[in-house]
């Protein structure tokens, strides 16, 4: 489960990281990775236990590519008012850990067996599908109370 996990994981970092620029506002930042995360997702499916190879070193990538992402948005934060920061350090925290516990499934799907392989995926599936709702939960709250 832990397999499926990362392996979803690893498309929405492929998704979101292409589609994020920093001259671009947060919210429309946050839609972008929202986007990839969701065709990460659809992606997934299509990895069959021969390609686990080349699905952990995509993933691998897209993983960095998520984590640079979120670099970004804390940059963006702390330039944010005092009380902003506040409440958005905690929904940064979170995202983070998601993409902690995306890390893992990374790791389970670099171990997964072929008999254990597609419950890999399921796993990857339901980590990214996390991910991609706490994404849409920071846009919002972002485009509520920070200046674009």
């Amino acid at each position: 489960m832990k397999h499926k996990t990362l392996l979803i994981i690893g498309l929405a970092v492929a998704v979101f990281t292409p589609a994020c620029e920093k001259t671009q506002p947060v919210a429309q930042q946050l839609d972008q990775v929202q986007a990839a995360t969701k065709q990460a997702a659809q992606d997934l499916k299509d990895y069959t236990f021969a390609q686990k190879t080349e699905f952990t070193e995509k993933m691998q990538t897209q993983l960095a590519e998520i984590n640079q992402d979120l670099d970004q948005l804390a940059a963006k934060i702390e330039k944010a008012s005092d009380a902003a920061k506040a409440e958005a350090k905690p929904k940064l925290q979170a995202l983070r850990e998601q993409a902690a516990k995306l890390n893992q499934q990374l790791e389970e799907a670099r171990n997964a067996t072929e008999p254990a392989w597609e419950s890999v995926k399921a796993g990857a599936k339901k980590a990214v599908n996390e991910f991609k709702d706490g994404f849409k939960q920071a846009r919002q709250w972002m485009s509520d109370k920070i200046a674009p």
